[in-house]
């Protein structure tokens, strides 16, 4: 899937692919600014606030550097039946933002479709998971202190402007279960300075920095930021623990009376296993083994099937086997005669195909492959919600 925003990223970051990621800081600009309002804007993320019910922590707000208590910015509403949900307060909330303050959403994925479209892409382009969350700051509001993160991050400033500090970090790639707490910054400073609207920055996991509006007077600043979790060694063999009940002797109780001998079946039963299993093995089926990601689902009372993308967590794998072909992804595996392989290539491409216009390109049987490909949840019904996230962003597959 080619995505506006990654390519713009990579070109602000001097990048070719992902093999940089958590690799050292680098910061640039994307060549076109108004790709940062088309992604969100401030207004989009106070709309997507006024029209769900969120809570604590997914949205918080903080005033002076401290969480304000959510009884100032949500409140109960409440139906002339007496069913009470919790809402954002939108007049509080306002009221919080023009004395100045910071809106967090975490997981705009969830409720954006411009959001869940980019956070796929990046899981298709980084073969990791990927969430995001939106910040927004008003007037002189202070933002988190000095602080870490588990996990690889890309920012994107897309309005306003934001003062940022960023440092190395204290301990190699510290993690979220760690041994150490890992709670002494680091006095190296990296880069400090200021993000402007289309300004792009990779801050590799582990890196001390801090965001402020602190001394710049009225204005805003709204920014995202995509965090990647990559898989690591302990990944890895937290993977091989669930392996390994496969095999007997990790099943029998531990020996406390037979002495250090009695350990060496399970020490040469867990060398095999290594060996078996390596972490490659591991990268592979993670991507092919994850779970199904919410949809629409297609109800045919509702209408036909004229449009469908392919929605999967990650790029769905091909593999051609004489006269068929299988289609791997999200735990399954589905079985395919091998004509049906430039429809399938075009269905799982990630990009929007509208069936009408396919069957000219790759013929007639695309429809039902399509139709095979939305029972099994591969792909979804292309909604005119969802086909927003992927306007002027994703071309679709057969353009």
């Amino acid at each position: 899937m080619e995505h506006q925003l990654i390519s713009a990223v990579e070109e602000a970051l001097g990048w070719n692919g992902p093999d940089e990621l958590g690799e050292g800081f680098a910061r640039g600009s994307m060549r076109d600014p108004a790709l940062a309002h088309r992604v969100l804007s401030p207004n989009r993320l106070l709309d997507i606030a006024m029209r769900r019910s969120l809570s604590r922590p997914q949205f918080r707000c903080f005033q002076k550097g401290v969480e304000v208590h959510p009884a100032v910015y949500c409140t109960d509403s409440v139906s002339p039946r007496g069913q009470s949900i919790s809402m954002v307060d939108m007049r509080g909330l306002g009221r919080l933002l023009g004395e100045g303050a910071t809106l967090i959403l975490d997981q705009v994925n969830v409720f954006d479709p411009t959001m869940e479209v980019a956070c796929r892409a990046l899981q298709w382009w980084s073969h990791e998971r990927v969430q995001v969350n939106a910040y927004l700051t008003t007037n002189d509001a202070e933002g988190f202190p000095l602080h870490w993160d588990d996990h690889d991050v890309v920012i994107v400033q897309l309005a306003g402007e934001k003062q940022w500090e960023v440092r190395t970090a204290s301990r190699k790639v510290p993690m979220y279960r760690d041994c150490d707490p890992n709670d002494t910054p680091s006095d190296e400073i990296i880069w400090s300075g200021v993000l402007r609207a289309g300004d792009v920055m990779h801050i590799p996991r582990g890196h001390w920095h801090r965001a402020t509006r602190t001394g710049s007077g009225p204005g805003k600043s709204l920014h995202v930021t995509f965090g990647i979790t990559r898989r690591t060694g302990a990944s890895w063999l937290a993977w091989l623990a669930d392996w390994c009940r496969e095999d007997e002797v990790f099943r029998y109780d531990l020996d406390r009376t037979q002495g250090a001998g009695s350990s060496e079946p399970l020490i040469e039963a867990a060398g095999r296993l290594i060996k078996e299993r390596t972490p490659t093995d591991f990268l592979a089926a993670y991507e092919e083994e994850t779970t199904l990601p919410r949809h629409v689902p297609f109800l045919d009372v509702l209408g036909p099937l004229d449009a469908v993308v392919c929605t999967t967590h990650f790029a769905p794998r091909l593999r051609e086997c004489g006269e068929a072909v299988d289609v791997v992804a999200s735990g399954k595996k589905l079985t395919f005669a091998t004509k049906a392989l430039p429809a399938l290539r075009l269905l799982l491409s990630g990009r929007p195909v509208p069936l009408d216009r396919a069957a000219t390109v790759v013929g007639a049987e695309v429809t039902e492959v399509a139709e095979i490909l939305v029972k099994e949840e591969l792909c979804a019904v292309l909604t005119p919600e969802l086909s927003s996230g992927y306007t002027g962003l994703v071309t679709n597959a057969v353009s």
